[in-house]
C-alpha cells in the first residue's frame, strides 16, 4: 500500500481527506503521523502556487511516497479577492479566526447583502513521482454575512451563507459540508485523476 502523506496538521481537514480518499488502496498521515517536522514559508501569489511550495518542500524529504498539499481561502469580489492567500493571517496574525473575521466585517461595513458576493478556494497539487503531478481545484459560491452565525466549522464559516442550504457553513452539518465544501469539490475532481493512475 502506498503513502500519501498531505502536507498538513489541521486534524479536521486530514480526517476529511482520509474520509473522501478511503476506496484508494493508500495509507494517508499527516505530517506529524509521518513524523515530519517542517515548517514551509507560503510565498506564492495564488492558491496553487502556494499548495506547489508546500508539496515540493515535503516531496523533497520523504522517498517513495505520495505527497498531497492544499492551499486555500475565500476571494471578496468587492474587495478585489481579498483575503485571498492572506485568508489565514488578514488581520496580521496567522490563525486568528476571530480578528480576521472582524477585518472583513469592517471592510464591508456598509456592503449591501447582494454585493457582499465571494468564494471559497482549494487549490490541491499531488505528487505521486517526479514526472506526474495533478493539478485540481475547488469552489464554492457565497455571500459574506453582516454577523457570525453558527458554530461549527473554523475561519470565514460563520460569516459564508450559502443560498442553496439558506445558511452560512458553520450552520451546516459536517455531512452537508463535506458535501458541497471548497475542498470537498478539489478532492471529488482529484479522486476522478487518481484513477488513472491507482
Amino acid at each position: 500500500m502506498r503513502k500519501l502523506i498531505v502536507a498538513s496538521n489541521n486534524e479536521h481537514k486530514i480526517k476529511e481527506i482520509k474520509q473522501i480518499l478511503r476506496e484508494f488502496p493508500l495509507e494517508v498521515l499527516s505530517l506529524k503521523e509521518a513524523r515530519i517536522n517542517i515548517d514551509v514559508e507560503e510565498n506564492g501569489t495564488t492558491f496553487m502556487e502556494n499548495a506547489h511550495i508546500k508539496a515540493s518542500e515535503i516531496y523533497k524529504v520523504v522517498e517513495n511516497s505520495m505527497v498531497l498539499a492544499d492551499d486555500s481561502g475565500l476571494a471578496v469580489d468587492i474587495l478585489n479577492g481579498e483575503p485571498g492567500v492572506y485568508s489565514a493571517r488578514y488581520s496580521g496574525e496567522h490563525g486568528n479566526d476571530k480578528k480576521n473575521n472582524e477585518k472583513l466585517l469592517s471592510k464591508l461595513k456598509g456592503v449591501e447583502f447582494s454585493k457582499r458576493s465571494g468564494k471559497f478556494i482549494c487549490a490541491m497539487e499531488l505528487i505521486i513521482d517526479k514526472d506526474k503531478i495533478i493539478n485540481v481545484q475547488g469552489e464554492i459560491k457565497g455571500y459574506i454575512t453582516e454577523k457570525e452565525k453558527g458554530d461549527n466549522g473554523f475561519g470565514y464559516d460563520p460569516l459564508f451563507y450559502v443560498p442553496e442550504f439558506n445558511k452560512t457553513m458553520a450552520e451546516m452539518s459536517e455531512e452537508e459540508k463535506n458535501s458541497i465544501s471548497h475542498r470537498a469539490r478539489a478532492l471529488e475532481k482529484l479522486k476522478e485523476e487518481l484513477k488513472k493512475y491507482l
